[in-house]
């Protein structure tokens, strides 16, 4: 057993009769001199009788697969990346069976990484080494940076990450300016194949449309938020041919202030609802499931995105007010 010891979401150590082992659900069986049973959450995974031991296939994901959820223990560094100024997050205890996806954060125009902390944890407690990126300029120059720099550690003997990231299992994410960031990066760096981008689109309403058909792409965005606008028109340019979704975020608290949301103040539209802040806090559970599902290869979690009755399709908002709702296309 590798020895993580799971979380409840508050971070709080919760009691468990085993030690957790994230497992892919595919199998590769590897000769042996002797029988090694491989331990899971609980149980034992049997061994053939010619003596051969299972070994798990695929990236590194904590057995427990519940998103709205903390599992692993998690180590964060503060000021560390190619520049100094981002943040690196990754389980305590690193696989040795089985590599680790990458997910690159990208923090919106002016906002601290630090500001993101809960998103960066949980997605670090499911098994993914993450990257938050210092500052988020929207043309992908940072994050292609971030991804040299993890690869450089991935191919450097000496590091702890050796020969433990997977280098074809690259997904960006990002808030507002970082969700820009991400959409870039999916576009120009062969490495990334998915982007879930949290309250943005872009403001040319184009990006969409030129990322490749073999990738995936998703923006979650909130109901009154300012990003709204360029989110839908970005989703619904007639060029887009990569499978995508767009996941609105509904039925936030409305102001007291401004019941029906009317008003205009210091010549800027009231936000109502789930507004500009909504996708990287109270909706991070949907940016954790996409890259479970795209990086991890959890094919189970389509019914929750694509279809007409699943959990980001028209569920409701787990520990939050309001559902969401969801809709896909070329998938």
């Amino acid at each position: 057993s590798s020895g993580e010891i799971p979380l409840s979401s508050e971070g709080v150590v919760v009691s468990s009769s085993s030690e957790v082992m994230g497992v892919s659900s595919s199998f590769e069986v590897v000769s042996s001199s002797s029988e090694v049973p491989v331990s899971s959450s609980s149980e034992i995974i049997p061994v053939s009788s010619s003596s051969e031991v299972v070994v798990p296939t695929g990236i590194y994901l904590a057995n427990d697969k519940d998103e709205n959820e903390n599992y692993m223990q998690v180590e964060y560094k503060i000021n560390t990346g190619f520049d100094g100024g981002g943040i690196l997050a990754y389980p305590k205890n690193l696989s040795t069976t089985q590599k680790h996806g990458i997910v690159v954060w990208g923090p919106g125009g002016g906002t601290p990484p630090s500001s993101y902390e809960g998103i960066i944890r949980r997605l670090a407690s499911h098994g993914f080494v993450v990257i938050a990126l210092k500052e988020s300029p929207g043309n992908a120059s940072q994050a292609k940076k971030a991804i040299d720099w993890l690869e450089n550690k991935n191919n450097t003997a000496t590091d702890p990450f050796y020969q433990k990231l997977d280098m074809s299992k690259v997904g960006c994410s990002g808030h507002s300016m970082g969700g820009l960031e991400s959409e870039q990066a999916l576009i120009q760096d062969s490495r990334v194949i998915t982007a879930i981008m949290n309250n943005s689109g872009d403001l040319g309403h184009t990006a969409m449309s030129k990322v490749s058909p073999q990738k995936t792409i998703a923006i979650v965005y909130g109901e009154g938020g300012m990003e709204r606008p360029n989110a839908v028109a970005d989703y619904n340019n007639v060029g887009v041919t990569a499978p995508a979704c767009l996941i609105k975020m509904t039925g936030g608290v409305i102001p007291a202030k401004d019941p029906e949301c009317a008003a205009d103040y210091n010549g800027a539209p009231q936000e109502c609802g789930w507004g500009h802040g909504s996708g990287s806090w109270g909706g991070m559970a949907a940016t954790v499931a996409w890259m479970r599902w795209h990086l991890g290869g959890e094919d189970f979690r389509k019914a929750d995105f694509v279809g007409s009755n699943g959990a980001y399709i028209n569920g409701p908002i787990i520990g939050e007010q309001g559902y969401w709702k969801g809709t896909c296309k070329n998938f």
